[in-house]
């Protein structure tokens, strides 16, 4: 089905849920008012009209500086980590630390240190960085082995491999890495507005009207956020199907990558020691960057600090009894919201994969689910689900499963069209056929999604934590940001950083068992 009969194959769809949300509103079946109706959303947006156009350009502006560099630095390290190998182990852990690092933490602390809007393009590069170069990493390294070794035997260079076959072939995993950036380079800068103090930004203007009892005006603001990222993931779209629609993956399926290196014992001790150190080093690079600017030793805290806030310092048993209290509260519902994310991004991305105009009409929730500012969500879940485990679930699962969602649904996308044709003349069906060809030949993607999701999964449920419910790290971290409390707000990120790291390492270690077990070997 081409382009145009897709869209109107999806129209039937949007406009059944617009019709519902507009019923649901106007009777007010949801939280007494909490979710009003379309028409109403309208109105008010129309009223407040004269509003927006400073606030959207605050936004805008520091989430494009923030989309430009973040995935400038991911793809060029993607490049670096794809075309040196034991790079990926070195720097293992300071990429997962830059995007475990909770955005709720490093607010105040970049806010004090750096000025102007400079926090918030800080924050959302970091939100993009982490997509885009495992993106950039698995279009580069999925390559099917036999069309290396064939550039090889007629004199390319590892340069020449990398242009003429590796980028080639990554670049639709690379851009669908940046579809996923787009949406997430909105919402980091929404994230640093909350914290700000600035005079302009969408999330400068949320944080304004949440005491007005004005949930339309709510709704409004963040369906504008909303437009702005949709509006970047179609314009994603339009630069893949301009650049990659010609362009065919190449790759291998199940992780098999071309041009491994082997490396001595020595060599891969020193890796794992550099990968231990690496993290380190960047903390004392941007304590010595924050010393230069001018901040405070009271703001910054080195590892030396963080112990001594645990350990040494008269009130250290009471920190670390509330950080373990709060960590018994948000561990378990971390666990439990990056599965749940995981299935409703593998539900989503075999429905639309199986019924393509079913994407289409759920992309729109999709974004919705994104790049909404959880602050303006907060009331509804509340409302809806309770201040309990719901509530947690599904703000965790919405900040997990829309890049889960894309980058499993683009590895169902990539499956080679001979292999369905083959099953298909034996007369299996859609079903049969995804879980016969698809679904194994997907599994590298289901494994990046996992690690993807891993880190998130505990910032979602922080979120949920300080917005909704008063419980856990979350709740810890805003009222240590209340009192000042420095050295409790390091303690809790520097947790959080463990507990994502120990979360991927357990993926990577299920990963290797399930794509040694069950994906599709690569055709001989």
């Amino acid at each position: 089905m081409d382009t145009p009969n897709r869209h109107r194959a999806a129209v039937p769809g949007l406009l059944l849920m617009l019709l519902l949300w507009e019923v649901a509103g106007q009777a007010q079946w949801v939280g007494q008012g909490a979710l009003p109706a379309p028409s109403g959303i309208l109105r008010q947006w129309w009223q407040d009209r004269g509003d927006y156009p400073p606030h959207m350009w605050g936004t805008l502006k520091t989430a494009f500086a923030g989309f430009v560099i973040g995935n400038t630095v991911a793809v060029l390290m993607g490049m670096w980590l794809a075309w040196w190998r034991p790079a990926g182990r070195l720097m293992a852990g300071v990429n997962v630390t830059l995007f475990a690092m909770p955005a709720i933490a490093l607010v105040p602390i970049l806010v004090i240190a750096l000025q102007g809007d400079t926090p918030r393009v800080v924050l959302a590069a970091l939100s993009v960085y982490y997509p885009t170069m495992v993106a950039t990493v698995l279009g580069l390294t999925q390559v099917d082995a036999r069309l290396v070794d064939l550039v090889r035997v007629y004199g390319a260079s590892d340069a020449q491999v990398l242009r003429r076959i590796r980028l080639r072939s990554g670049l639709p995993t690379l851009l669908a890495g940046l579809r996923v950036a787009a949406p997430a380079a909105v919402l980091g800068s929404l994230l640093a507005e909350f914290g700000s103090g600035g005079n302009a930004g969408l999330g400068t203007y949320l944080i304004g009207s949440l005491g007005r009892a004005n949930p339309e005006r709510l709704w409004g603001i963040g369906l504008t956020a909303t437009a702005i990222s949709g509006i970047a993931y179609g314009c994603a779209g339009l630069i893949a199907a301009r650049f990659a629609g010609n362009t065919q993956s190449a790759s291998t399926p199940l992780g098999f990558q071309a041009g491994l290196d082997t490396e001595s014992a020595a060599t891969g001790w020193a890796l794992r020691l550099g990968a231990l150190a690496m993290p380190f080093v960047l903390w004392y690079g941007v304590i010595a960057l924050f010393t230069l600017l001018g901040v405070s030793d009271i703001v910054l805290r080195g590892p030396v600090g963080v112990l001594e806030h645990l350990f040494t310092v008269e009130s250290a048993a009471d920190n670390r009894e509330a950080l373990l209290d709060a960590l018994s509260q948000t561990l378990p519902y971390t666990v439990l919201g990056m599965l749940a994310g995981l299935a409703v991004a593998l539900l989503l991305a075999v429905g639309t994969t199986v019924y393509k105009a079913l994407g289409h009409s759920l992309m729109p929730v999709a974004l919705v689910s994104q790049s909404m500012p959880l602050v303006a969500l907060t009331p509804l879940v509340v409302l809806v689900f309770g201040r309990g485990t719901a509530s947690i679930l599904v703000v965790t699962i919405s900040v997990t499963f829309f890049p889960a969602f894309v980058t499993i649904a683009q590895g169902l996308a990539l499956v080679p069209r001979s292999a369905t044709d083959f099953v298909r003349v034996y007369g299996a069906g859609r079903w049969r056929q995804l879980r016969l060809i698809a679904l194994p030949w997907a599994l590298p993607y289901l494994c990046a999604a996992a690690r993807l999701a891993a880190p998130r999964a505990f910032l979602g449920v922080m979120i949920a934590e300080w917005l909704a419910t008063g419980t856990g790290i979350g709740n810890l971290l805003n009222v240590s940001r209340g009192v000042l409390d420095f050295g409790m707000i390091w303690s809790v990120a520097v947790v959080a950083i463990l507990i994502a790291v120990a979360l991927n390492s357990l993926v990577v270690v299920l990963e290797r068992y399930v794509l040694q077990r069950y994906a599709m070997a690569p055709a001989a």
